[in-house]
């Protein structure tokens, strides 16, 4: 039996590769992002084409899209996942508009699912500290001596737990207190790493990184035992989770929890949203702006336990 020849991909779907090589290298966004937009992307295109031989892009309309959206969510996809397609659409129709495939954006007047905002949890300082102290900065132990350091500059810097298991020597001036991270999008952003941070990090660096240094060792900070190479951030998770046992601490904990903690009590000490918005290294102050309405919350509570006509 022969093969048929494959069929040649159509006009859209050539269109939809350029689009993604264009998030690759003119956007520089991660890989995740780009396999999740191809992912909806080609999912729409698959129906566009089953239901209504849809294969070139000025055949992309208004009703066609919000067809597609309807019967998704008919499927019963939750608002967030919702709000992703949306998205999707609106950024790939927009490239087809600004290259010229399309007259008009079709898109552009799609609106996202309002969402409802759950406020991240967080620690207070009491439980930070006891964490903390779970990894004793004199045990004399390189690992706990590397724990410790990432805990310290987790929770002094606000670093996502994938920019902990980046970051690299040359980017660390303990000097002057700065570290210079490279976080979403590929966007670079200089933090302060604040004095308990670097006490510990000095230590770790001096008496316990040697230790884990292996013939293929790279410039990252922190270091696996086994390979000598950088933490992963399975392992991160894991280290986070066993401090907090050692600890005594009950609520389910992860490195994003100490990046909240962060940022709230960076607010509740009065720091201004926009320079937390930039150590955070959100593009949107709205992200950060959930952070107010948690200490909303902390300060409602305290007004209802000792206020007396609260």
């Amino acid at each position: 039996m022969i093969d048929e020849p494959a069929r040649p991909a159509s006009p859209l779907r050539q269109r939809l590769e350029e689009f993604i090589r264009y998030l690759a290298t003119e956007r520089g966004l991660s890989d995740k992002y780009q396999l999740n937009t191809r992912l909806a992307l080609e999912d729409f295109l698959d129906w566009g084409e089953s239901i209504h031989d849809l294969v070139r892009p000025d055949e992309l309309t208004y009703e066609l899209l919000t067809a597609w959206l309807t019967r998704r969510k008919q499927d019963g996809l939750a608002p967030g996942s919702m709000k992703l397609l949306i998205i999707a659409l609106k950024i790939f129709v927009r490239f087809l508009h600004a290259r010229g495939h399309l007259p008009h954006d079709v898109a552009e007047v799609l609106s996202l699912p309002r969402l409802d905002r759950h406020l991240p949890a967080t620690l207070n300082q009491a439980e930070i500290e006891r964490l903390l102290e779970a990894m004793p900065l004199d045990s004399g132990d390189a690992l706990e001596l590397r724990n410790r350091a990432l805990l310290e500059l987790a929770y002094a810097s606000g670093l996502r737990v994938s920019e902990l298991c980046q970051a690299r020597l040359e980017h660390l001036d303990l000097e002057r207190g700065l570290i210079r991270v490279t976080g979403k999008g590929n966007k670079t952003r200089l933090v302060p790493v604040g004095r308990s941070a670097r006490t510990a990090l000095e230590k770790y660096l001096r008496e316990a990184r040697p230790q884990l240094v292996r013939q293929r060792t790279g410039s990252e900070v922190f270091l696996s035992r086994k390979t000598g190479q950088k933490l992963t951030t399975h392992r991160a998770w894991e280290l986070v989770r066993d401090a907090a046992k050692r600890a005594g601490i009950e609520t389910p904990i992860h490195p994003h929890l100490l990046r909240h903690s962060f940022a709230t009590h960076l607010l509740g000490g009065g720091a201004d949203l926009r320079v937390i918005q930039e150590m955070l290294g959100h593009a949107d102050v709205s992200t950060t702006e959930i952070y107010t309405h948690v200490d909303q919350s902390r300060l409602r509570a305290v007004h209802r336990k000792f206020h007396p006509r609260a």
